[in-house]
């Protein structure tokens, strides 16, 4: 960093310096220049204003009419929307001048109505045969305009159409029309149209009509004197030959193929090879020995002496080449094949690299560039390769290969042949160990694109690796790879510490499969603190949300107690109690993986609690968070034996309705208490019926309880014809009769006013009559199906009782969990709600 400059020559008005200024500042003017230019004049606006009566298709005829340009290409652009609104009136007052202005119009408006006119066919605006009637001649008109991208474009829409038009229409307008526009006689950009729109035909008419019709102008244009028509044609008797069937395509496509892959033209060749090995399906085995196989043969051969783009679509198509000519090859070439493709994965790394690029030659560069492309070509049909060479033989014939691959210097190749290593590894099978050391190698490879390819199958490729292709799992995790764990650690700090964060996230959440492949002691030395490292500093939400959702499938499959308190101490003390308000958010984040991956049960036990405990976060964006939350904790409640807790979710639900200042807040506070107040409670069946016999004093055998339970068959959650009562903190019985009912809400309203809130919240004041929850009376178990809590305006008022059941039973099989009961003692109400509060956070102390 340069030190200030002086006061002296920060206020240095010598004649040097503001001639500086004055240059500085006609910069300045020189650079505001075009801007001014480019402003519009008052005449220009008048000319650009439209009056604001006129209708959509009047604006629209007018701008054509006498706008300018850039309005016209903007009505063209709105033709679809037009079409949907008034396809009538679009039709008749519209098109006519779109049709006007096309034969004038620049390279964007031609551009903007062809790409339109689709849009009007693929949203079916009209039928097909008005489509045809208005719009088809305006596309056959323009299809050799002289700009080649505008000719394209319309020729797009063009094929497009003929997928939908009728044979009699395709017959008179398009196929009749062909004859003469296929001629020597027409532009080269004629009969280039003609070969597309004739590859386009073929599927639509009998085999009569095509041998009749179509197929001679194919002939002549696989003749045609220019090589652009003969590589455009050659390239169309694949989608002819589809629709010609077997018998014609030997007697007609094969001849002229053959003939064609002799063409003097390199780029005539390259297109009948293609086309040969995309038909090698549609010709018998005798066709394939006899014929095909000696072409490829020669093109082989001929490739390296050629241009280096045909090494390059050979390249590509070898997998492709080897699965159709499988079985016909003899021994002496299926070896020289074999080695023909080990001379591709190496072409251009015999050359010295060590040179400076800069003084490389262009075309140099250029074929280094191809033979890349060729080497990348190669690791993308390496798969196929294994299955030419057997996977038994692979060792001996392609491991070596395989080995360059994963070492080759640049990075496109290496990224390819990251992205096949799972196939290799499915093909290997119990082979699969052959391959460990290349893992490791991709694993630490420089490059993130490649550990991002190879990432993506990561799980998959580690399993394969830890049983050895069976699919029994062995005792000894990858004990034969003891570089795994110090490559995949490094490989998640490479990717740390780079900027690509997407990357990180995968890597991270690929993790999770650890657990299933070493063990749960290399996970806690290794791995499980690093999650805790990033969920505490790292910046980007995503990531740290991978890593918590990571630790919490670790802290699932780890069984050894010790390890596993020490890990729900640090989440609560250094998350959910730390002093970053972002790290108690993402303490809220784990909350919610822990209710998605470990049982109900687990989570009430160690994180219940702690998460609602942050009702009293001083920040509002937690107290937000665990609003969101609060459903998810309640689900994994079950009654009767988490009364307590449910006791304490009330408690916190209803201090945020009393006392919360935040308005966004207590928005999400009214709608989760409406949230919380429609969901069912889950029921524990055995001991609700366990509580029911010991209240009526009859003490209940194993067996009497199966045979209760089977003859019951109680459901975890109780449908909603049972008027249940959602326990509530504590008290004696649940009223049962309507007149109870009633005494009952008039008793708990009373509680709410007059009572006192746990122990541990102290003495809090009580809710003002005229603020925002003015008006409301929750009940003591308002959170669950026992009361809905309806919203006017900004207070609360509870719905009649008869809106929803209020009673689980005449008989008192459960005790009831009313705050009040039959007594409105608050002594008695408070010490019922802190004791086993108190019980609770002293267990926490002492097994947090």
């Amino acid at each position: 960093m340069h030190p200030p400059p002086p006061a002296a020559a920060a206020m240095d008005f010598s004649q040097n310096s503001l001639f500086g200024y004055m240059e500085d500042l006609q910069e300045l003017t020189i650079i505001e220049r075009p801007v001014r230019r480019s402003l519009k004049t008052p005449e220009e606006i008048e000319r650009l204003t439209v009056d604001e009566d006129l209708s959509d298709i009047e604006r629209a005829v007018y701008l054509l009419s006498a706008g300018q340009d850039i309005q016209g290409t903007s009505v063209i652009a709105n033709l679809p929307f037009l079409m949907r609104q008034n396809p009538a009136e679009t039709l008749r007052r519209v098109l006519p001048k779109v049709r006007e202005v096309l034969h004038v119009a620049g390279v964007e408006m031609q551009l903007t109505a062809a790409v339109s006119f689709l849009t009007i066919l693929q949203e079916e605006s009209v039928s097909i045969h008005t489509y045809a009637h208005a719009f088809l001649q305006v596309i056959l008109l323009h299809l050799e305009h002289r700009d080649a991208g505008v000719s394209n474009a319309w020729l797009e829409t063009l094929l497009s159409v003929i997928e939908v038009l009728p044979k009699e229409t395709l017959r008179h307008e398009i196929l009749n029309p062909l004859v003469s526009k296929a001629q020597l006689s027409q532009t080269v950009q004629s009969r280039l149209v003609s070969c597309k729109i004739l590859g386009k035909l073929t599927n639509k008419f009998d085999a009569h009509t095509i041998k009749r019709e179509i197929l001679p102008l194919v002939k002549s244009l696989c003749q045609d004197v220019e090589y652009e028509v003969r590589s455009c044609m050659c390239r169309q008797l694949e989608n002819i030959a589809q629709g010609i069937g077997t018998e014609l395509t030997k007697s007609v496509v094969l001849p002229e193929l053959i003939e064609l892959s002799r063409d003097e033209s390199s780029s005539v060749r390259l297109a009948a090879f293609e086309t040969l090995v995309n038909l090698l399906d549609v010709f018998d085995a005798d066709d394939r020995s006899q014929t095909i196989l000696p072409l490829v043969k020669s093109f082989c051969e001929k490739s390296f002496k050629a241009d280096e783009s045909i090494l390059i679509s050979l390249s590509f198509h070898l997998g492709k080449l080897c699965h159709g000519l499988y079985g016909i090859f003899t021994p002496d070439q299926h070896l020289r094949f074999l080695e023909f493709y080990k001379k591709l994965c190496t072409l251009g790394l015999q050359q010295e690299n060590g040179h400076n690029e800069n003084q490389i030659p262009p075309q140099i560069l250029e074929q280094e560039k191809k033979y890349i492309s060729v080497r990348k070509n190669c690791a993308y049909n390496f798969p196929a390769m294994i299955v030419f060479v057997d996977p038994k033989n692979f060792h001996m014939e392609l491991y070596s290969t395989f080995f360059c691959l994963c070492h080759d210097p640049e990075v496109p190749v290496r990224y390819t042949i990251a992205i096949c290593f799972y196939e290799v590894s499915k093909l290997l099978n119990s082979g699969v160990y052959l391959i460990h050391k290349e893992l490791i190698t991709l694993l630490q490879d420089e490059s993130l694109e490649v550990l991002d390819a190879l990432i993506d199958h990561l799980p998959e490729i580690l399993e394969l690796m830890s049983t050895g292709g069976e699919s029994s799992v062995q005792e000894n995790k990858l004990s034969s790879l003891p570089d795994l764990i110090p490559a995949l650690t490094a490989a998640e700090q490479r990717a740390a510490a780079s900027l690509k964060w997407r990357t990180h996230e995968k890597l991270l959440q690929k993790y999770a499969c650890l657990p299933h492949i070493i063990s749960s002691d290399q996970i806690y030395y290794r791995f499980l603190q690093r999650m805790f490292t990033i969920m505490m500093t790292n910046n980007v939400l995503p990531v740290q949300k991978a890593a918590s959702r990571t630790l919490c499938v670790f802290l699932r499959y780890n069984r050894k107690q010790e390890q596993r308190h020490e890990v729900i101490q640090k989440l609560i003390e250094q998350l959910g109690q730390g002093k970053s308000y972002w790290n108690r958010l993402r303490f809220l984040d784990t909350c919610e993986f822990i209710i998605e991956i470990f049982s109900k049960s687990f989570f009430c036990k160690y994180f219940f609690l702690p998460a609602i405990e942050l009702t009293h976060d001083p920040v509002a964006n937690v107290r937000m968070k665990l609003c969101c939350l609060l459903p998810k904790v309640k689900s994994t409640l079950k009654i009767p034996a988490d009364k307590h807790l449910l006791q304490q979710l009330e408690m916190c639900v209803r201090k945020l309705l009393c006392q919360e200042k935040d308005k966004d807040v207590l928005a999400i506070v009214k709608r989760t208490v409406l949230e919380l107040d429609r969901m069912e409670m889950s029921m524990d069946a055995e001991q609700l019926e366990k509580e029911k016999q010991q209240n009526d004093g009859r003490p209940m055998s194993d067996k009497t309880f199966e045979k209760k339970r089977r003859d019951t068959k109680t459901p975890t959650t109780l449908p909603k014809n049972i008027p249940i009562s959602v326990p509530g903190p504590s008290g004696t019985s649940t009223p049962s009769t309507s007149k109870e009912v009633k005494k009952s809400k008039l008793i708990r309203s009373q509680s709410f006013n007059n009572q006192a809130f746990h122990a541990k919240y102290g003495n809090l004041d009580k809710c003002p009559s005229k603020s925002s929850t003015a008006g409301y009376t929750p009940s003591v178990s308002g959170l669950g199906k026992t009361s809905v809590i309806s919203l006017t305006d900004d207070s609360f008022r509870t719905r009649n009782a008869s809106s929803t059941p209020t009673s689980f039973s005449p008989s008192p099989s459960l005790p009831s969990t009313s705050r009040t009961g039959n007594s409105v003692d608050p002594k008695s109400s408070g010490s019922k709600d802190t004791q086993p509060r108190k019980a609770t956070l002293k267990s926490r102390k002492s097994n947090p």
